[in-house]
Formats: structure tokens, C-alpha cells, sequence
């Protein structure tokens, strides 16, 4: 069977995502993408782009996964006379209604006129769920998150506004968690797995990308405090950056001095070394509607901390939810005080939960997206050997 699988905005996660299950499924996956930049116009003209090149192509899908980077009504319009019978799963990594706003109007990704939310995205967002056949959120937060801001988004109209295509939308709707190539970290472990932990200096990692939605400020506050205190540790700065990135690191990098083992962009080798030598990792984020880096961290044997809300419960067996989820700024410190106090025990912790985020692997995942997506097209093929017998 052949799946298409339509990506506009083709970089970070969301290239890692496509790429990983191309290689992963068992179906034949061919990728139709546009490069990771101006996001905005690849909401808006990526799907004309999308849809020539794909009319040009002879490529004749069984089914088309696409993400939400795409407007799905207008490829699927201007690619009918091929399409009009090919079942759509929408993959939603993000979602323009709930993705969060800077404090600050001018700056960050988000940026609006007048700092305001430009809802026309969101309502793209909206209508390509509507002409899926099935919707797939990374997360249950990022699910349910979504749809209760739907609602209320919808409510603003002044008529007709589609309220009841709620139901139908959710019924189509579920959780499918991100695929990670994760053993392609196992060649870190095998070469350095006896030495790299410093018995003496704990190491803290933040490996996430280096923007306001991450909340940077908390994380620098909690290492000023703690090192202030006094206690040992080192520091690495990884994750991924853009032109413009809060003063906040540049700053924290100056504070910490000699405790910063590694600052900036991370190949992948020195990611995988910096993964493995790491005792902790910490979130202190405003959003997150799935956490790759967190998971990463955590399969390589790093100790999690993590806030109580987002999509981080999700992400951790329950039994190590007491361990590793704090409730706010205060229960952050002293979680993290505990861990770097308690090394042994927190890199017990560690190897323990290590061993269930290997089930985000790809080798995993992959066969629940086959198995889904398969289902899906053979539907669709029952369906229309149907139609054409009545």
C-alpha cells in the first residue's frame, strides 16, 4: 500500500516525524514537502505549491497523511480529480487556536499585529479537521486542550456556527503519540556508558528549544538559587535555536561561568555524549503538547523534573509521577535539591523509568500507525467497491 505524506513546513520535529516513519512503516511512503520557513505562508500557499507538484507527479497515493502545517481544504480541491476518493488522516502536531502568545507583542514566532492572535490560521486549522477522515493529536492534552478552545472560538460567530460539527470531529479524532528514533542514541551508551556520569558534580541538562514558550527565566531562577546555595553541579545548554532568542540564555551563561560544560548548538554526537553524561533534565515550560527532547533525555537515563499539567503526566508511567512532577516554583527547587543531594538514588530513578520511554520508539510506534492507517484505506476500498455495486 502507498501513503503520501504531506509535510509544508519540513524541518525540527515535525521533518524528524515524517522521516522517522518513512523509514519505519512497512507501507511505500513517499514525502511531499516544502522547506521549515515562513510558516505563515506555508499555511497559506503551501498547499498550492503541494497540489501542482503533486498533479505534476505520477504518484497515486492509497491514502495521504498530512500534517497541520497544511490547508488541507485547498490541496484537496485543486488535486480532485485524483484525490476525490483517497482517505486523509491529519496529524496534528500544533495547532494555531491554543499555541501560546509572547508577553512581549513584539517578538517570538507568534508575533501579531498588535499582539493579538490572527484566528484565520485557526479556522485553517478547523476546516482541514473538518475534510480529514481521521484526526491524530500527539497528546490527550493537546487533544483536549484543542477542542475546548474550539468551542469557544466558534461561539464568537455571529450565526451559523457550526457548533455541532463538535461531536463529529472528536468521534474522528484520537491520540497518537510521536514516533522518536530513539535507539539511534544507543551508540552513545555502548561507547561511553562506564565513564561519563561525574560521581561529584551532578550534571543538569536543558536540551528544548531556546524560546519564550519554554520559559527560560524559571530554569536560569532555579540554578541561580541552588547555585547560590551553594550545592554542586554542572550545566548544558543544548536544544534547538533561531535567529532571535531570549536574552535570558546569553545572561544565565554569564551568571553560571565555570558550571557551563557546553553552550549552543549540539551535533549530533555531542547531543547524544551531553544526553548520556546528563544526570537531570528539567522542564519549566508554559507549553508543550507532546516534549521529544524530554523523552530523549529520559531514555538516556536522565532524571526528569517536570511541571504537573501540559502533556508531561502523559509522557511518564504513574508510578513516577510522585518522583519526578512538581507542582510550582518552590516544589521545583526542592525537587531539584533532592535530586542533586540524593545522586544514587535519582540515578536509580533514572535507569527505571529509562526502560518505558522506549516504547515512543519507531519500532513501536510504527507498526500502530501502519496498523491504523491500513485500516483506514481498506475501509476506504470497501466503501467505494460498494458504491460501485449499487
Amino acid at each position: 500500500m502507498k501513503l503520501l505524506l504531506v509535510s509544508p513546513y519540513h524541518g525540527g520535529s515535525h521533518q524528524a516525524w515524517a522521516e522517522g516513519y518513512g523509514r519505519a512503516s512497512k507501507l511505500k511512503v513517499e514525502l511531499l514537502t516544502l522547506p521549515a520557513r515562513f510558516w505563515k505562508w506555508r499555511i497559506h500557499g503551501g498547499a498550492i505549491t503541494l497540489a501542482r507538484r503533486f498533479n505534476d507527479a505520477d504518484f497515486k497515493p492509497d491514502l495521504i497523511l498530512a500534517t497541520d502545517m497544511l490547508d488541507l481544504t485547498t490541496f484537496l480541491s485543486l488535486t480532485r480529480t485524483t484525490t476525490h476518493h483517497i482517505p486523509v488522516t491529519l496529524y496534528m502536531h500544533e495547532n494555531q487556536l491554543t499555541y501560546p502568545l509572547p508577553d512581549d507583542k513584539h517578538t517570538g514566532p507568534m508575533r501579531r499585529q498588535l499582539g493579538e492572535r490572527d484566528y484565520h490560521y485557526a479556522f485553517i486549522n478547523y476546516a482541514s479537521m473538518l475534510a480529514a477522515d481521521q484526526v491524530w493529536f500527539n497528546s490527550r492534552y493537546h487533544l483536549d486542550s484543542f477542542f475546548t478552545a474550539l468551542s469557544n472560538f466558534l461561539k464568537h460567530f455571529p450565526e451559523y456556527n457550526e457548533l455541532g460539527s463538535l461531536k463529529k470531529l472528536r468521534e474522528k479524532s484520537e491520540v497518537m503519540p510521536i514516533g522518536i528514533d530513539l535507539q539511534r542514541l544507543d551508540r552513545g551508551y555502548i561507547a561511553e556508558n562506564n565513564s561519563i556520569k561525574d560521581p561529584l558534580q551532578p550534571l543538569i541538562l536543558w536540551n528544548q528549544r531556546w524560546e519564550y514558550d519554554k520559559n527560560p527565566e524559571a530554569f536560569f531562577s532555579a540554578l541561580d538559587i541552588l547555585a547560590y546555595e551553594g550545592l554542586p553541579f554542572r550545566v548544558a545548554i543544548c536544544g534547538q535555536q533561531f535567529g532571535k532568542q531570549p536574552h535570558v540564555f546569553d545572561e544565565g551563561f554569564e551568571r553560571l561561568g565555570d558550571r557551563m560544560v557546553h553552550f549552543g548548538y549540539a551535533d549530533p554526537n555531542t547531543y547524544t555524549r551531553l544526553l548520556w553524561a546528563s544526570d537531570i533534565t528539567i522542564s519549566t515550560a508554559h507549553h508543550e503538547f507532546f516534549g521529544i527532547s524530554i523523552l530523549e533525555a529520559i531514555y538516556a537515563h536522565t532524571f526528569p523534573i517536570l511541571p504537573a499539567r501540559l502533556s508531561y503526566p502523559e509522557l511518564l508511567p504513574s508510578e513516577f509521577h510522585q518522583d519526578c512532577l512538581y507542582q510550582d516554583f518552590e516544589d521545583l527547587l526542592d525537587r531539584l535539591r533532592k535530586a542533586l543531594l540524593n545522586i544514587r538514588e535519582t540515578r536509580y530513578i533514572a535507569a527505571a523509568l529509562a526502560e518505558h520511554s522506549a516504547v515512543y520508539d519507531w519500532k513501536y510506534l510504527s507498526q500502530r500507525y501502519d496498523k491504523n492507517l491500513t485500516r483506514l484505506i481498506n475501509q476506504a476500498h470497501h466503501e467505494a467497491y460498494s458504491s460501485r455495486s449499487n
